[in-house]
């Protein structure tokens, strides 16, 4: 039996392995759904999900930029480990996670599930680093960062590219939304695979830009201003078919025996294609590409009716790499004999009371390859050197900024100066990890 407080369930063992389901969605601020505390959104099934599970309340992204922290979700390692620290290059080619890195997916099927990718990739474009050379039977989406919802065109950064593709081969859907092929890709799935185990990455490529939200919720945000109401909208939306996606898994009788996982892949977006933001960090300051708290930190729960408690709350540390040896550990998998940096979190979720699986947690993301952004936790001490969307007064002589989280979650109070001790203790373990993480 594992005991979670108030919240404490028997954990059975499941006469059959239970399906996976993980949910990675795109752009998301750090506290952007209801149940999260944004009090202008209207967000019930995730909510609901959220609330049939156990949620985290200082959950991390390995990387507060899209193809890093999907690669590091996928391989459950640092983005260095994993072999890809920037966006991947795209719908123009080149660059992506090499193959010899084995997947969540690659570890799924050599346990003997079926493994679907549906929606964004955006971690390889050339045929070895593509969903189906990286552990997925079927795959259905994407390969980009991003497209236009109804003609499936990469528009931004030219010459224009058409990017839609299943199993490796480009297909033709124009008019249809993506949303809605995303849940029909993913129900066809599900009813083809009711009877054996299957493991599905549903990478809903929202509130990612361009932030084509139905027209109804759009004139259900009529009276928020822009960009949050763009915004708004396409998170209302997302959550729309997310609802349909766990009605559709219900309606096959699926539900029970079936892990589901929920994440943003970092924080919101503040680019000028994302009208300049949009997104609500509440105190947390700083927002995709930067190591600040809204870079980083992210919304994650996790359900499984009758194995996780319902409604519970874990505030230990944790981030988007320890969802490999979880999900591991929940459907009876070996563990691949190599390097993993996340840890299990199945003692976490079992109680309130369980030691954070990283003590010590490490960033490194952007800025020039001589000074490069980076950030490392240790407790409530962060130091972070050179970081985005900082200024230049906020940080001492050589670009550091020391943080106390528990008295200034926001960020602004640099106290390098009064405890230097701290800073080069830190620095130190920064060094450390950065040399080791590039050794494999």
């Amino acid at each position: 039996m594992l005991c979670g407080g108030a919240n404490a369930i028997a954990q059975t063992k499941p006469a059959i392995k239970p399906n996976v389901i993980v949910i990675y969605t795109d752009d998301q601020g750090t506290l952007d759904l209801n149940i999260y505390g944004a009090k202008d959104l209207t967000t019930p099934n995730l909510d609901r999900l959220a609330r049939s599970g156990t949620r985290f309340s200082n959950f991390y992204a390995a990387s507060p930029i899209c193809s890093p922290s999907r690669a590091s979700l996928l391989s459950g390692r640092y983005p260095q480990r994993a072999g890809l620290v920037d966006n991947a290059a795209g719908a123009y080619g080149g660059g992506g996670m090499p193959g010899s890195q084995f997947t969540m997916a690659e570890m799924f099927k050599a346990g003997g599930y079926n493994t679907a990718h549906i929606g964004k990739w955006h971690i390889g474009y050339n045929p070895e680093t593509m969903p189906n050379q990286q552990g997925f039977n079927y795959s259905f989406g994407f390969m980009g960062g991003c497209i236009d919802s109804y003609s499936h065109f990469y528009y931004w950064g030219g010459p224009n590219r058409h990017d839609l593709w299943r199993n490796g081969t480009e297909i033709w859907e124009a008019g249809h939304y993506f949303p809605d092929m995303m849940v029909d890709e993913a129900g066809k799935f599900m009813a083809s695979n009711k009877s054996k185990p299957f493991f599905m990455y549903f990478a809903i490529n929202m509130p990612h830009y361009p932030l084509q939200g139905e027209k109804k919720w759009l004139d259900h945000y009529k009276n928020l201003p822009i960009p949050r109401r763009f915004y708004a909208a396409s998170i209302s939306t997302m959550d729309e078919k997310i609802g349909l996606l766990l009605k559709k898994l219900d309606a096959l009788g699926l539900t029970k025996n079936t892990i589901v996982v929920f994440q943003a892949d970092q924080g919101h977006s503040e680019e000028e294609r994302a009208f300049g933001g949009g997104g609500y960090a509440g105190p947390y300051r700083g927002s995709k590409f930067s190591v600040f708290e809204g870079g980083v930190k992210v919304p994650a729960f996790i359900s499984w009716p009758g194995h996780i408690a319902a409604n519970a709350i874990r505030s230990q540390f944790a981030a988007n790499i320890d969802w490999y040896p979880t999900l591991a550990e929940y459907c009876g998998i070996k563990l691949p004999e190599r390097k993993l940096d996340g840890v299990s979190l199945v003692p976490v979720i079992a109680s309130p009371s369980a030691p954070t699986t990283h003590p010590v947690f490490y960033w490194q993301s952007l800025g020039s390859k001589e000074d490069p952004q980076w950030a490392v936790r240790e407790g409530d001490w962060k130091l972070l050197h050179n970081p985005i969307q900082s200024k230049k007064e906020e940080l001492d002589a050589n670009k550091f900024m020391l943080i106390n989280l528990k008295r200034d979650s926001s960020e602004k109070v640099n106290e390098a100066a009064n405890n230097p001790e701290i800073v080069e203790k830190l620095k130190a373990k920064y060094q450390t990890w950065i040399k080791e993480v590039y050794e494999q």
